[in-house]
C-alpha cells in the first residue's frame, strides 16, 4: 500500500443510547448512535410509543367521540 493515502484506523466502541456497546474499528474516534439492535422494536418485538409533545393524548382527544360512537 502507498504511504499516506489511507485514513487512520481506530478501536473504537459504538454506544448505544440504550447502553449496549459494541466494539470495531473506524476511521472516527467515537460513535453514538441513538437506535440499536438491542432495543430496535423490529429486533425486540417490542414497540415503543414515543409521545412527542403531546401528540398521542391530542390524538386521542380528537377521536374519542368517535370510537364512541362506533357501537352504536
Amino acid at each position: 500500500m502507498k504511504e499516506k493515502t489511507h485514513p487512520e484506523m481506530h478501536d473504537v466502541t459504538i454506544t448505544c443510547a440504550c447502553g449496549a456497546q459494541y466494539p470495531t474499528k473506524s476511521t472516527k474516534k467515537s460513535i453514538n448512535v441513538e437506535i440499536c439492535a438491542a432495543c430496535h422494536p423490529f429486533f425486540t418485538g417490542k414497540q415503543k410509543l414515543l409521545d412527542t409533545a403531546g401528540r398521542v393524548d391530542r390524538f386521542r382527544r380528537k377521536y374519542k367521540d368517535y370510537t364512541a360512537n362506533l357501537g352504536k
